[in-house]
């Protein structure tokens, strides 16, 4: 199967990557998953429901993500910007509401069979963001859906968003097709020097490589819609000396 490259462009005051996060702790990754990128491909192209067969084409396929940073000016050197730290946002759901309204009683959650949950309906959940954080994603495509994608992302049947739907990029995700990944990865390198000359942070490359820190994520989709499935994808965290 012939292929291409697409570069895409993550950056928003807010972004969330969670690949094992429970209803009560919505945890994030320090960088995109696979699936968090998959799905906004899907959005974009308008593809909902289970998707297996499209999941399936692109769960083999390379992705290598890159952190930018900020850098500050001290004489004549620069120096990396300590990244923000995690964001921590605490909700209450369904706290407040009338239950004698049949409205109001909507928004209460319940257990499966629709009574009361325990505790009165309420549930605390907290919810991690990254800050002011800033990506290129080089992600593999099959070369006959390359351009259709492209159109999609620069105009997208569904919204996009970075993790989650608060999570709104400020600035255009698509940014070119290319041959390979090294030159989408060298086009990503022009952008961030456009940009008050962020710096590489680190990178996260597909397999297991010596020259980083090696981990296992649950962050291929295998089915998406109601019941997702995913299975499990190893990559490497290469930290930029």
């Amino acid at each position: 199967m012939k292929t291409k490259f697409l570069l895409l462009w993550f950056e928003a005051p807010l972004q969330s990557w969670g690949a094992d996060s429970k209803f009560g702790r919505r945890d994030t990754l320090s960088f995109p998953t696979k699936s968090g990128v998959t799905g906004i491909l899907l959005c974009a192209l308008g593809a909902s429901g289970e998707q297996r067969d499209l999941l399936k084409m692109l769960s083999d396929l390379k992705q290598t993500a890159v952190s930018y940073a900020r850098q500050k000016k001290t004489g004549d050197t620069f120096s990396k910007i300590d990244r923000e730290p995690l964001l921590r946002d605490f909700h209450m759901v369904g706290s407040g509401y009338d239950d004698k309204n049949k409205w109001s009683t909507m928004h209460i959650p319940k257990k499966s069979d629709g009574s009361k949950a325990v505790g009165g309906g309420t549930k605390l959940t907290y919810r991690y963001y990254l800050q002011d954080a800033k990506f290129a994603v080089a992600v593999e495509v099959p070369e006959d859906l390359s351009k259709s994608f492209a159109d999609a992302l620069k105009n997208p049947v569904y919204d996009v968003y970075l993790g989650r739907k608060n999570c709104v990029p400020t600035d255009f995700i698509f940014r070119g097709i290319f041959d390979d990944e090294i030159t989408a990865l060298e086009h990503a390198d022009v952008i961030s020097k456009e940009k008050n000359n962020l710096i590489e942070d680190f990178r996260v490359i597909d397999g297991e490589n010596e020259d980083g820190e090696s981990i296992v994520l649950n962050d291929i989709p295998v089915q998406f819609g109601v019941i997702k499935r995913y299975r499990d994808r190893l990559v490497t965290v290469v930290f930029h000396e």
